[in-house]
């Protein structure tokens, strides 16, 4: 897993109770994973607690931070357990 040293932006998943990934970003990881955590960050998440961070990628600007993270949501889901494995 890697960790956001001095980005700004990270790009994360998570696996949900049900075994689905979720994937998004932020600016503050422990914020949103405790949002998250609380049904309070995702429609999506809320319905399939508790989830778990599964992976994080730094990223530099928000903007790249969306391109990764549309990149990483168009991947099957086989690439997507791949990423989480061997990271990016």
């Amino acid at each position: 897993m890697h960790t956001a040293a001095a980005s700004s932006w990270t790009v994360y998943i998570l696996r949900c109770r049900d075994g689905s990934l979720y994937t998004g970003i932020t600016n503050d990881l422990p914020k949103r994973l405790k949002a998250h955590a609380a049904g309070k960050a995702s429609s999506y998440t809320r319905s399939r607690l508790p989830v778990r961070l599964a992976y994080q990628e730094p990223q530099p600007t928000k903007s790249r931070a969306l391109k990764r993270e549309v990149a990483i949501k168009m991947l099957p889901r086989s690439q997507k357990l791949d990423l989480l494995t061997r990271g990016p």
